[in-house]
Formats: structure tokens, C-alpha cells, sequence
């Protein structure tokens, strides 16, 4: 297991050695509408606010949990997230980005928007930073995710370096990017995937964004290599100036077929000095890893925002 853990070794075994009986009841989770201009529609996210945020003034840092691919807005809060939420001073905000890699595409079919990295970035934060009392600076911001979300959290986080201090990725799918640039050089056209299920799924409840077929983007994510290196992790770590570099977390299961690639991004990294966390452990591509995993990344990123805030003079959430 590669780990390069700095100081935060100390700061994660703290949270992680906390009494089970903190874990005993998970926080409310409420479901938000919000307009995202960047892809011309209505959506929803899932928010864990902090125990005592009724009862106070005070602000709080933000952490942003992205889903994967075939999921939505939900999934996190069937993974521990609330229960997990409990240890910490911080909002947690798990938003829909339907099956669309979290990137703006260069292309639009049928009349849609699709600037899905815009919909987390700009809509998104400015949402809740006039909604809810949140420290509404990079030193109060984190994001992660999950898969597609994991590719999503490591390219919105490089491309927005002045937004989030901390991103991560679990089990992410970090040479996607690469592999359309490749398809793209070598001539080949993507593989025409089978017309996606319309079936609707109550449980999403967003009007025209509901079922596989509307939540699958039509047009072309990217058109040039030029396109695809602009979303690409790989490329992304080395454009980033250092001092802005966010620090990153991220880890991938031993029986996940993306290992190799996250454990390549991490030889990158390590090549080019770039400070980051990096964990691989027994586990596949699938919610149980996620649920385990994804205590140790809040914990990790949690403390990363106490530190920069502290640094910054923004004050810590008490």
C-alpha cells in the first residue's frame, strides 16, 4: 500500500479512534432544488448540515460529494455520509451531475446545455454559499467523489484550483480522458453504446432527469485531444502552479480494474514532488468499498480545511 500521509497521519488516526457511540445516529439529510443555468435546468442535491447549525452563527467549510456514473444525488447518503457527518463541523453537499463526467461538453444535441463543470462550480457553490452560512472561501471548500464522481472531483477541482483547497477521488476513473485523446489519435470512433433505458426512477424525482436516457447527455463530450487534455488528470497536476496546487486525496481498491491507473497518476505525482494522499486497499468497485473508504477521505479532508483556515486566518469550525 503506497501512502504519503505527512502530518495528516496523526490528524486521521484522531477521528478514526472516536468513540463508536458517536456513530450511534446519522444527521438529517434534506433534499434541495436549485436552477443551474450552465446546463439549462432544475436540480436537486442532498445536504448534511452540522449537528448544531440551528442553534448557532457561526460558518462552516463545505466538503462536495459527486456520484457515479448510472448514479445520482442519493447514492452518498445510503453510504454512511450522514452518520460519518456527525464527527465533524462541516456541510456536506452530495449533488446530481446525471451520467455526464462532470466536464462541459464541446458539443449539444437537441437544443441542451451540458456545461456539467460549470453546474457543480459556479452554480452550484454560489448556491450555497447564499443559502446556507458557509465559509464561502477555497480555504472552506472541498470536493471528492466516487468513479465517474472520482474523475470528476481530481478535473473540477485542478481546473478550479482557486475554489477548493482539498479534492479526492475514490475508485476514480482517472485515464478517461486519456483513453478518448487515444481513441481520438488512433481514428477510431467511440463504441456506439446500446440506447439507454428510459425507465424513470422515482426516487431521483427531477422532472426530465429521471430516467438513463434523460440523464445521459446527447452530443460530444470531446472532439479534439487538445479537448480531452484540458480534462485530464494526468495533464491537469503538471499546469497547476504548486502554490495553488490543492492537495489531493485519493485512493482504489486492490480488486478494482482501476488500480493501475490511480497508482500511475501516484507515481506522477511522486516524479513531479506534488504533495498528495494516496491509499490502495483490499476491496472492488462498489459500495461497500465506498462506504468504508469514504470515513477515512471526510476525516482526511476535514482536517486539510481546519489547517488551511487556520493558515489563512479564516478562523476553524469550532
Amino acid at each position: 500500500m503506497i501512502r504519503r500521509l505527512c502530518s495528516l497521519l496523526a490528524c486521521i488516526a484522531i477521528w478514526l479512534l472516536l468513540p463508536t457511540t458517536v456513530f450511534a445516529q446519522p444527521l438529517p439529510v434534506k433534499t434541495v432544488d436549485f436552477d443551474s443555468p450552465a446546463v439549462g435546468r432544475k436540480l436537486k442535491y442532498n445536504i448534511v448540515l452540522p449537528a448544531k447549525y440551528e442553534q448557532g452563527t457561526q460558518r462552516y467549510p463545505v466538503l462536495y460529494l459527486l456520484h457515479g456514473l448510472s448514479g445520482n444525488y442519493t447514492n452518498w447518503a445510503g453510504m454512511g455520509v450522514p452518520t460519518y457527518a456527525r464527527n465533524y463541523d462541516m456541510i456536506v453537499v452530495m449533488p446530481d451531475g446525471g451520467n455526464a463526467w462532470y466536464v462541459n461538453w464541446a458539443k449539444s444535441e437537441d437544443g441542451q446545455k451540458n456545461n456539467w463543470e460549470d453546474c457543480i462550480a459556479k452554480d452550484l457553490v454560489q448556491h450555497v454559499d447564499k443559502t446556507y452560512r458557509t465559509i464561502a472561501k477555497r480555504e472552506g471548500r472541498a470536493i471528492n467523489g466516487l468513479s465517474m464522481g472520482g474523475f470528476g472531483g481530481l478535473t473540477v477541482g485542478l481546473r478550479n484550483p482557486d475554489l477548493f483547497c482539498s479534492i479526492g477521488s475514490h475508485s476514480g476513473a482517472v485515464a478517461y480522458a486519456k483513453q478518448r485523446a487515444d481513441a481520438i489519435k488512433s481514428g477510431k470512433a467511440a463504441k456506439t453504446a446500446k440506447a439507454p433505458d428510459t425507465k424513470i426512477n422515482p426516487k431521483i424525482g427531477i422532472e426530465g432527469f429521471s430516467s438513463p436516457a434523460e440523464r445521459t447527455p446527447k452530443g460530444t463530450m470531446f472532439t479534439t485531444v487538445e479537448e480531452c487534455d484540458n480534462n485530464d488528470p494526468f495533464k491537469l497536476v503538471l499546469k497547476v502552479a504548486k502554490d495553488k496546487m490543492p492537495h489531493i486525496y485519493f485512493d482504489c481498491g486492490t480488486e478494482d480494474g482501476l488500480i493501475q491507473a490511480n497508482k500511475d497518476l501516484a507515481k506522477l505525482m511522486m516524479d513531479n514532488k506534488i504533495t498528495f494522499t494516496f491509499g490502495q486497499s483490499p476491496g472492488a468497485h462498489n459500495s461497500a468499498y465506498w462506504t468504508r473508504e469514504v470515513a477515512h477521505s471526510m476525516a482526511a479532508q476535514y482536517a486539510l480545511m481546519q489547517r488551511y483556515m487556520t493558515a489563512s486566518g479564516s478562523g476553524k469550525a469550532k
